[in-house]
């Protein structure tokens, strides 16, 4: 028999010899699920991927009469699989795969108050009890929100190619969000933020950058020279944003953008780099960093994307319309960029209003 190399696969013996193959659930390495068979069983593979899944399954021959089939973890397995190959054919992104396998595995994970695991019960559950999982993430309604839509799109597919016969996901709601998202940097911030990170240094050409740009952090990282084209005697930086349904974006490269983009010593594959002079290998690398930054120039109710949202507002105010909003932050639909629009007409009919009633005689 050849020697196994599969991730989280480990041989146990006991005193008499003889060996126990265990595997490591992944995301839980502290959780180890034990194979009732050995290498040389046909079924072993198979058993194996469950196990990695956190599913214990018993060799049953032909996997569709197997019980683990009617379970929400089986369910999830499932889906996953047929969204990696997705992945592989380019129809759908890594990161929505990451994203979704971790929220799908958290929900499974689940107990309830009577002390059932979610994952054990049968994949076609009542809705209350999706709604039940909902709420266990009550105080991170962002994160409730990205898994009902996991447990949706699970839920759509499984029902479209007729795995379930009932779609319990389909009237759930996402919870509604504390807040309006990230809060747009003013220009005070800007320059708050300068004064503790300079010109010359990476953290003020990430600024500069998301600035002059208004591109996203799932961008940011990536851009680099490779982007940079002439058009009409200038420089232009053109990019396809990572997120669906956003259209391609093609913007000339302002001087303050340019003299920071130029000034830079270390040149590399992409803009901005790390401190050992690499790019980041990912949006959370540069996400982590830019906390950093923002908490050293104190700023810590800031992020990146609310100099995206700062930048849009501050179009509007110098007079751009909804559509150069649109070519400048790739998005197809106006709605989005009316945001900007609505924030700024409620301010100038306040403004017009106090200034009317400055008029009464009191």
């Amino acid at each position: 028999m050849a020697k196994l190399d599969l991730p989280g696969l480990c041989v146990e013996r006991n005193r008499s010899g003889t060996p126990s193959w265990r595997v490591r659930v992944e995301g839980d390495a502290r959780r180890k699920i034990t194979l009732p068979v050995n290498p040389d069983h046909p079924e072993f593979m198979e058993l194996y991927r469950a196990a990695r899944a956190g599913i214990k399954a018993m060799p049953q021959g032909n996997p569709e009469d197997r019980v683990m089939r009617s379970s929400l973890d089986w369910l999830r397995v499932k889906y996953l699989d047929h969204l990696q190959a997705m992945v592989d054919a380019v129809e759908a992104s890594d990161k929505t795969h990451k994203q979704r396998k971790g929220l799908l595995m958290r929900m499974c994970d689940m107990v309830t108050e009577e002390g059932d695991r979610f994952g054990d019960f049968e994949m076609e559950m009542p809705t209350h009890f999706i709604t039940r999982a909902r709420n266990q993430m009550a105080k991170t309604p962002g994160a409730a929100a990205n898994m009902v839509k996991a447990i949706r799109a699970m839920y759509k597919w499984s029902f479209e190619t007729g795995i379930t016969q009932t779609n319990p996901a389909i009237n759930i709601s996402p919870p509604r969000p504390k807040g309006k998202g990230a809060i747009p940097w003013t220009v005070d911030d800007l320059y708050q933020f300068r004064d503790r990170h300079p010109p010359g240094t990476m953290a003020y050409l990430a600024v500069t950058l998301f600035m002059f740009t208004s591109c996203r952090i799932s961008d940011a990282y990536r851009l680099g020279r490779k982007n940079e084209f002439e058009y009409k005697g200038r420089t232009w930086i053109g990019w396809q944003p990572v997120k669906k349904g956003s259209t391609f974006v093609d913007i000339p490269i302002l001087p303050p953008l340019m003299k920071a983009l130029r000034s830079q010593t270390v040149v590399g594959e992409t803009y901005l780099l790390t401190e050992y002079g690499q790019p980041f290998a990912s949006p959370e690398g540069l996400r982590n960093r830019m906390r950093k930054w923002c908490d050293e120039a104190g700023l810590p109710h800031l992020s990146s994307h609310g100099i995206r949202k700062g930048s849009g507002t501050m179009m509007i105010e110098m007079g751009c319309s909804v559509h150069d909003v649109m070519s400048v932050q790739g998005h197809s639909d106006s709605k989005t960029s009316d945001i900007y629009t609505k924030s700024f007409n409620r301010r100038q009919h306040a403004e017009n209003a106090m200034d009317k009633l400055a008029g009464l005689d009191w």
